[in-house]
């Protein structure tokens, strides 16, 4: 059961969102709230698996508030939600700490799938947002120098890490490849031991830097 706090000030959306996810039997609603102001205590409270976080709120970013979950609950999951597909809020969303970006406009079954993604260690991307953070990964490497390193992936390992690198989600990966979704998501933890990161993003970033895939 994959415990799930949402923010949204949006009324209908919100209200869309926490319906949807108490109607799966997979998923437990902890909250549904219009601001992040109190959003410490809230997780506190709450002790959410994966938050869904609408990017702009009044008061309190989500973007900010994604921060402040990440520096005082490093384990819980950030997916945020966006009508935004800019690269800036996309950007900054990632460098706080989130592990996932939708767009508003996304299928109730994608969204859902997305938090469980999400909660599984994957970084589901909407594919327009998909296309800009990974050429904004992409164009880091002006000013980075990494070091080039060798890692043993298999052929099969590659072939997951590719698909991630194109913000597939783990279904979508597992559809591609013919395998289950429990297998892909036992491929990409090996992937993540190899490469020496704990979540896909930082997979996708190392595999864009030093052209893995």
């Amino acid at each position: 059961m994959i415990r799930v706090t949402i923010f949204e000030d949006y009324h209908d959306m919100r209200e869309i969102l926490a319906t949807l996810v108490e109607s799966s039997e997979d998923f437990m609603l902890t909250g549904a709230y219009p601001n992040a102001i109190d959003v410490l205590n809230v997780v506190r409270k709450q002790q959410p698996d994966v938050v869904l976080m609408d990017i702009q709120m009044p008061g309190l970013s989500g973007i900010e508030a994604t921060r402040l979950i990440k520096n005082r609950y490093p384990q819980v999951q950030v997916l945020v939600q966006t009508m935004f597909d800019d690269n800036e809020r996309v950007f900054a969303a990632l460098c706080m700490g989130a592990s996932g970006y939708i767009l508003k406009s996304t299928p109730a079954d994608k969204i859902l799938e997305a938090i469980a993604d999400t909660y599984n260690g994957g970084s589901p991307m909407s594919p327009h947002i998909a296309r800009k953070v990974l050429t904004m990964f992409a164009e880091q490497q002006v000013s980075f120098s990494p070091k080039n390193e060798y890692y043993t992936l298999s052929e099969r390992e590659k072939e997951i890490l590719s698909y991630l690198t194109k913000g597939m989600s783990y279904k979508m990966i597992a559809d591609a490849c013919g395998i289950s979704y429990g297998t892909v998501n036992s491929h990409l933890k090996k992937i993540y031991e190899k490469l020496h990161v704990h979540s896909a993003t930082e997979a996708v970033q190392k595999a864009l830097l030093q052209k893995i895939v």
